[in-house]
């Protein structure tokens, strides 16, 4: 009687240990936003532009346009934007920036980036750029474009 009670708690101890280590095995820890991200968006009119993303404390970052100033060079200095990661890996950020229209324009406007985390270090999704000219046959009252966007986490220096 007295084996039986050992054997069983010792089956017990076993079990317990192989439930552990499976249970372990399963925690997957989700993507995270915070750091340099080198953004690459597409809308129709403006064309491929890039920008590095910093991400700071939870809401606060700042876009820093590569090519979108004039002449196509970098901005001076970043903007202030914000973001959110409201589920299931997916994230938003946006800010007031700054874009060529077509080649004459310029616009200033919000862009949002809207996407999924691809794998831990890159995101890809849709690029909405809502501008400050009115229009009344858009749907939100403003000149807006809509287009792709890729992110990739930026090498720390």
């Amino acid at each position: 009687m007295k084996s039986l009670f050992i054997s069983r708690a010792l089956m017990l101890a076993l079990v317990g240990v192989a439930f552990q280590t499976t249970g372990a095995q399963t925690i997957v820890k989700a993507p995270n936003l915070t750091g340099r991200w080198q953004v690459r968006f597409t809308l129709p009119g403006v064309g491929d532009k890039s920008l590095i993303f910093s991400s700071q404390a939870p809401g606060s970052g700042s876009f820093l346009l590569l090519d979108a100033g004039l002449d196509n060079k970098p901005s001076a200095v970043p903007l202030p934007a914000t973001w959110s990661e409201p589920s299931n890996e997916r994230v938003n950020f946006s800010g007031e920036v700054e874009l060529p229209i077509g080649t004459c324009c310029r616009e200033t406007g919000t862009l949002i980036l809207k996407g999924k985390f691809s794998s831990g270090n890159s995101i890809s999704g849709k690029a909405i750029f809502v501008g400050s000219t009115e229009d009344g046959e858009n749907f939100n009252g403003f000149r807006s474009m809509t287009g792709t966007f890729t992110a990739v986490r930026a090498v720390q220096p």
